[in-house]
């Protein structure tokens, strides 16, 4: 593959990654304002697919684009602006994968209050919760690596 080729495809899987997880966020928001249960577990149904089939393949492609990118510009893999990006992607594994799995618990107790014709349990606020603290440190952790790979500091 030509280093065109491999930096359209890391940079079109880092916009996958945060594309995804804004838009997960946006419609989760949204979803839960409402406080319908039919409404959250339709909407969650579709974000959990969407983490499965957009966020995790972006999640494997990254490193391996990324790491391909490295060679072939002849960094080395202990620069410091690329210590700070792998610390920050670690951090943003750290906080998603339990979100994928709050969320996938989220679904499931909305679609047990709609098929009871129930309101959303307490149990389902407080998963929400955690979900949205969680979320704030994995996108601000993306955003500080769309800036490493921008700015390339020296530290």
């Amino acid at each position: 593959m030509t280093y065109e080729l491999i930096k359209l495809i890391h940079i079109l899987s880092g916009a996958v990654l945060f594309g995804t997880g804004a838009g997960i966020a946006f419609f989760m928001l949204r979803a839960d304002a409402t406080r319908d249960a039919r409404t959250v577990a339709a909407v969650a149904r579709i974000v959990v697919l969407a983490d499965v089939v957009f966020t995790a393949t972006a999640v494997v492609v990254q490193p391996v684009s990324g790491l391909m990118l490295i060679v072939i510009q002849g960094y080395s893999l202990t620069e410091p602006w690329l210590m700070a990006a792998y610390g920050l992607y670690i951090l943003t594994g750290l906080c998603w994968l339990p979100v994928v799995a709050i969320q996938v618990r989220l679904k499931v107790l909305a679609e047990q209050a709609a098929a009871a014709d129930l309101a959303l349990p307490v149990a389902y606020d407080r998963l929400y919760r955690w979900w949205f603290v969680l979320g704030w440190p994995a996108f601000a952790a993306v955003l500080g690596i769309y800036w490493l790979m921008v700015a390339k500091p020296d530290f």
